[in-house]
C-alpha cells in the first residue's frame, strides 16, 4: 500500500449492503438476469448468516452467471437501482471535512463502486475494500486505495492494514456493519480496542456478538429479532447524519 499524503485522525470502516444502502451485492446480477433471483438470495443468506464462506458464495455466483457484467451493464443497473440510505453521502462528506477516513469495507463488488464514483453518485472515499468478483480497468475516479476482499474475515485484516498505514490507533477506529457477515470484523474490533456500530442490525450479527461476548457499542436504525422480515421502508426513515453525535462521542473516549 502506498504511503498516504493526507493526515487522518480517525477511521470509520463500514459495510455497504443493507448497512449504508438498502441494496444487496448481487442486485446488479438479478437486474440483468431476474430468473437467478432465488439462487442469488440463497447465496446471500448463506454467507451473511455464516453458513458458507464468501469464497464459496463467489464460486456459486460465478457458476450461475450466463455472461460477464460489463461497465455498460453496471451503468444500466445504477441508473435504475442505485440507492443509499438518507444522509449517507452527507455523512461521508462530514467525515472527510473532519479528517475521518471513511473506508467502505464490503462484500459488494469493486466494479460496482468504480462506476458509482465515476458517475458521481457518492463522494469518493479514500479507501475501498471490496469483492473482486466484478472489477473493471482502473480509472482516475477510483478511490486512492482499493483492497481486494476474498473472505469476510478480510474485513478486519484490511481495516487493520489501513489503520497502520495511516497511523491511526485502534481506539480511533470505528467499525460499522449489519449482519453475521460482519461478525469477524466486530470480533477484530473488540480484540483491538476499536468501537462498533450496528446499522440496521440483523439477528445474525447480534447473535454472533452475544455468543462471543462482543458488545455492539451503538445501534442505529432498525434492529431485527430472529425471524423478523426486513422492512426497507422503515429503514429509509433514518437519516445517517444522526450518527454524527454518536461518532463524536465514540471518538471522544
Amino acid at each position: 500500500m502506498k504511503m498516504p499524503t493526507p493526515k487522518f485522525k480517525a477511521l470509520l470502516s463500514s459495510d455497504w449492503s443493507e448497512c449504508l444502502s438498502p441494496t444487496g451485492p448481487f442486485d446488479v446480477i438479478e437486474f440483468h438476469y431476474p430468473h437467478l433471483a432465488p439462487a442469488l438470495k440463497e447465496v446471500f443468506r448463506g454467507y451473511t448468516g455464516n453458513l458458507i464462506s464468501l469464497g464459496e458464495a463467489c464460486r456459486r455466483i460465478t457458476a450461475l452467471l450466463p455472461g460477464p457484467v460489463t461497465p455498460d451493464r453496471m451503468d444500466a443497473y445504477l441508473e435504475r437501482g442505485f440507492a443509499a440510505y438518507r444522509g449517507v453521502p452527507e455523512l461521508i462528506e462530514w467525515c472527510l471535512r473532519h479528517d475521518i477516513l471513511f473506508m467502505i469495507n464490503t462484500t459488494a463488488m469493486i466494479g460496482y463502486f468504480q462506476r458509482v464514483f465515476a458517475r458521481g453518485l457518492l463522494p469518493r472515499v479514500s479507501v475501498l475494500s471490496a469483492n473482486a468478483l466484478i472489477r473493471f480497468a482502473s480509472a482516475d475516479t477510483d478511490p486512492g486505495e482499493i483492497l481486494a476482499l476474498a473472505e469476510t474475515s478480510d474485513k478486519g485484516k484490511n481495516t487493520q492494514a489501513v489503520a497502520r498505514t495511516f497511523g491511526i490507533p485502534a481506539n480511533r477506529v470505528i467499525v460499522m456493519g449489519d449482519s453475521g457477515g460482519d461478525g469477524s470484523h466486530f470480533e477484530w474490533a473488540h480484540a483491538a480496542g476499536a468501537s462498533t456500530i450496528g446499522s440496521m442490525t440483523k439477528h445474525s450479527l447480534a447473535a454472533f456478538c452475544r455468543e462471543r461476548g462482543i458488545p455492539i457499542g451503538v445501534r442505529f436504525g432498525v434492529s431485527y429479532e430472529e425471524g423478523e422480515t426486513r422492512d426497507p421502508e422503515k429503514e429509509k426513515r433514518f437519516d445517517f447524519m444522526e450518527l454524527v453525535e454518536p461518532l463524536q462521542s465514540l471518538l471522544a473516549r
